[in-house]
């Protein structure tokens, strides 16, 4: 396994090890042995989500105000632009981000931290993603951050995305840093 540490403090690119053959491949996507000595993800998984997105569909960016969740993410099927903000106010690095395709062809995980903002845009006809979560989904808990707030300049690959009527109100960084600040 190969890990990579990126521009945000925690937030790490994984690539397993792939085992192919004529008949197909096989990896192992954790083991949390492995994946605390290696990568330094020393948290329990609670809940694991399967997502199934369009081509453009755009997700995010989402966060847990009070219970935030670190996230181990990976595509099963398709591609995706995946995305993590660095959403803390007080953080040398706060509105700052990384993002990474994610794909079922290079087997690639992101880790990202509790703390962080998560997006993710599809960029092939459909895909399916899947995440491991270190605490549960809470509706009443979950904030988010425009997607196109120009203040983090993400350089989203589809120009007019297909969003929720939710993602469409999140705030933009600055007026998110106000609300985390009080």
């Amino acid at each position: 396994m190969k890990v990579v540490d990126t521009a945000l403090p925690g937030v790490r690119l994984i690539e397993p090890r792939v085992f192919g053959d004529a008949r197909g491949f096989f990896l192992e996507s954790f083991s949390a042995r492995r994946y605390r000595d290696e990568a330094g993800i020393d948290l329990d998984f609670v809940q694991d989500n399967v997502s199934r997105s369009a081509y453009g569909v755009l997700r995010g960016l989402h966060f847990q105000r009070q219970r935030p969740q670190g996230k181990l993410i990976q595509v099963i099927e398709g591609a995706v632009f995946d995305v993590a903000v660095d959403i803390d106010p007080r953080s040398a690095t706060f509105g700052r981000h990384v993002a990474a395709e994610l794909s079922a062809d290079n087997h690639r995980q992101i880790w990202i931290p509790p703390g962080y903002a998560h997006g993710f845009c599809v960029v092939s006809e459909s895909a399916v993603f899947q995440y491991k979560c270190t605490d549960y989904y809470d509706p009443a808990d979950e904030g988010g951050l425009a997607w196109n707030c120009p203040d983090l300049a993400i350089p989203w690959p589809v120009a007019d995305p297909i969003l929720s009527d939710k993602d469409r109100r999140h705030p933009g960084l600055k007026a998110l840093a106000a609300q985390r600040l009080r």
